[in-house]
């Protein structure tokens, strides 16, 4: 019997991930093509290693992800919750609340300001909702005793790419600096909303393969062409992110291998105005799978770029981590404050951004 090696560090599938994690931007109507020419694997091995490694655990999720700054309001949200409902807190974040995505429970290895919130979480809410209702909703239901909204007023880098991120250096970045995203939002259409909740599910191992969006038109009640076209617009409005091969980063593989081990939350506290030149700074390293502006205010040292960095030892996390205190120095950025909080216990999910959902969720947890 033919075995399908399903390990990340399998030389096919390293080359098939070097790309499919994060090198896909925008809508594709043959998603899988695209990895193939890329990655110079054939298409057909492309599509087995692909729903093998979904099978076996190794991929996470393979999904269309949108832009939901664009389609949503969100925040990271940083929660201070008695230690004896921690885990009941994180459980509830995470297995009820589907507007929660990542939540996560960090640490600091010093006390410092700040360390008393350990639960962190992203939040959405559809436009037009609040941010501070379905948090304060949360607080409620979880027995939290405090949170802080932390929006992003600027993104700076998003992207995973963990494969691709094995071979660097600490210090490695772009020639460019990171240009940055707004986070303004955009309306839909009936019709566009009704393609873009089809587009965003996760796709089955069948769906793996050369035609992925027919059966999701076929649900949508559309032809393939008119769907790829309405996809198409969505792209152009930029709400569609990438296509992407999640891999599951937090928890051993079957075999025991593990794509990470440490996540760090880095903090920056850089002069007021100064904001979007630092941010482009910190987003142009390529260990940062995410960068933003956000205020974290007095109760995290007035901290005001935050990034996310993952790595399999927490010694080389913290050198890449200096590599980029050294280069802010290097340009003139003073920075008064910076701390590393990092990750334990985690789950991380797509955030929902269906109102109707929203709408329905909120009426099952209302008080009256």
């Amino acid at each position: 019997m033919h075995t399908i090696p399903v390990e990340h560090t399998d030389p096919i599938n390293a080359k098939i991930l070097a790309i499919s994690e994060d090198l896909i931007a925008g809508f594709h109507r043959h998603p899988f093509h695209l990895i193939a020419e890329k990655s110079g694997v054939d298409l057909p091995t492309v599509i087995e290693r692909i729903r093998a490694m979904l099978e076996a655990g190794v991929i996470r999720r393979v999904r269309q992800t949108l832009l939901s700054t664009k389609l949503a309001h969100g925040a990271l949200v940083a929660w201070k919750v008695p230690e004896d409902k921690l885990t009941a807190a994180f459980d509830f974040m995470s297995k009820e609340d589907p507007f929660s995505g990542h939540v996560v429970i960090r640490s600091t290895d010093t006390e410092v300001s700040g360390s008393g919130y350990r639960l962190w979480t992203t939040l959405k809410v559809p436009v037009g909702e609040s941010l501070d209702f379905h948090a304060k909703t949360l607080l409620r239901l979880t027995g939290a005793t405090e949170y802080l909204l932390m929006p992003a007023n600027g993104v700076f880098a998003l992207g995973v790419g963990h494969v691709r991120r094995k071979s660097m250096e600490p210090g490695d970045k772009a020639d460019e600096v990171a240009s940055m995203m707004t986070t303004a939002t955009v309306e839909l259409s009936p019709e566009e909303w009704n393609i873009l909740l089809a587009l965003k599910e996760e796709l089955t191992s069948e769906e793996i393969g050369y035609e992925p969006w027919a059966g999701r038109a076929e649900q949508a009640g559309v032809t393939i062409e008119r769907f790829c076209q309405i996809a198409e617009e969505l792209n152009a409005k930029k709400v569609i992110g990438r296509f992407s091969t999640f891999l599951e980063h937090v928890k051993p593989s079957a075999t025991g291998e593990r794509v990470t081990r440490f996540n760090g939350l880095f903090h920056w506290a850089v002069p007021k105005g100064r904001e979007i030149e630092a941010g482009e700074q910190v987003g142009r390293h390529y260990c940062m799978t995410h960068a933003y502006w956000r205020e974290g205010g007095p109760q995290f040292g007035n901290v005001n770029i935050m990034g996310v960095m993952h790595g399999t030892e927490k010694a080389r996390v913290l050198e890449h981590k200096a590599a980029i205190d050294r280069h802010l120095e290097s340009v003139g950025i003073p920075v008064t404050y910076t701390n590393v909080f990092w990750g334990g216990r985690s789950e991380i999910k797509p955030s929902e951004i269906s109102p109707k959902v929203y709408a329905e969720w909120h009426a099952k947890y209302s008080e009256n």
